[in-house]
């Protein structure tokens, strides 16, 4: 995903400002992009440290016992591979430096951790709701207590509870208590989002479907695809995806950019030659 057509922007505080934005990186979005990167190699690089990192900055499902709050936080400078760190830092670099341009960095990173933590609380109240969704009919079924913890220590269960529940619904319950999540993308879609208010006539495209379409556009429709794979489990991006926590920093990066409107909170841009 990328910005183009800097310059047609409307609204720009300084006109140069914005058409030299996306050759330099902001300290706000280059202490970001340094915390992450060193968090990849650190985790996939240094022996014997990927499993102790994941187990305490990961974020677990609150009713495991490996579920720590600081995860809330520390799950956005966490990624599962160097695909998934390179778009998010990517999406960080082309539209973070443009806020921060026009914001100053101690806005941007306000607003960065508030949309991350708010999308990691996001997505862990579905979670919450769907487990005790499916453990509720599971005690309506007459299951007992003592079957459903052994379900989700030993991730088995009986032939008749697999008839009875259905294969599919055991596994996303055995998930949602186990599967930890990792990513800063829901703090990089409340970014989006807010880019998306302030500069709606933007031209914007995926990298590998490179057709500039307006933000007001563009962007809606990312969050409708996220919308549908959260609900569906369906997802042209394959699986393995936290939509509720995409949807979440979006969510919470929209009542920001309300609340800051409303409150008429402004600063003035940080110009290059200050930092």
């Amino acid at each position: 995903m990328a910005a183009q057509s800097i310059s047609e922007y409307k609204d720009c505080p300084s006109q140069w400002l914005f058409e030299d934005a996306p050759m330099k990186l902001s300290p706000g979005v280059l202490s970001l992009l340094i915390a992450n990167v060193v968090m990849f190699i650190v985790t996939y690089m240094v022996p014997g440290q990927k499993e102790f990192l994941l187990r305490w900055l990961a974020l677990y499902f609150p009713q495991n016992d490996q579920f720590e709050v600081w995860q809330l936080v520390t799950n956005m400078f966490m990624h599962g591979g160097p695909a998934h760190i390179f778009f998010n830092m990517f999406a960080l670099v082309s539209f973070g430096s443009i806020l921060e341009f026009r914001w100053g960095i101690r806005r941007l990173l306000t607003f960065y951790f508030i949309a991350g933590v708010g999308a990691s609380l996001i997505y862990t109240l579905v979670n919450v709701y769907k487990f005790s969704s499916i453990q509720s009919d599971f005690l309506a079924l007459g299951v007992s207590s003592e079957t459903i913890q052994a379900l989700l220590r030993t991730g088995s269960a009986s032939d008749a509870l697999t008839d009875q529940l259905g294969l599919e619904t055991l596994r996303e319950f055995y998930s949602l208590y186990h599967v930890s999540a990792v990513g800063a993308s829901g703090a990089i879609y409340g970014v989006l989002v807010a880019f998306g208010i302030l500069y709606p006539s933007a031209k914007l495209s995926l990298v590998f479907f490179p057709v500039p379409v307006a933000a007001k556009y563009f962007i809606p429709g990312i969050l409708c695809l996220d919308l549908f794979s959260g609900f569906t489990g369906f997802s042209l991006f394959g699986g393995g995806i936290a939509h509720f926590a995409h949807i979440g920093g979006a969510i919470i990066g929209f009542l920001m950019m309300l609340l800051w409107r409303k409150n008429n909170q402004r600063t003035e841009p940080i110009y290059f030659s200050e930092y």
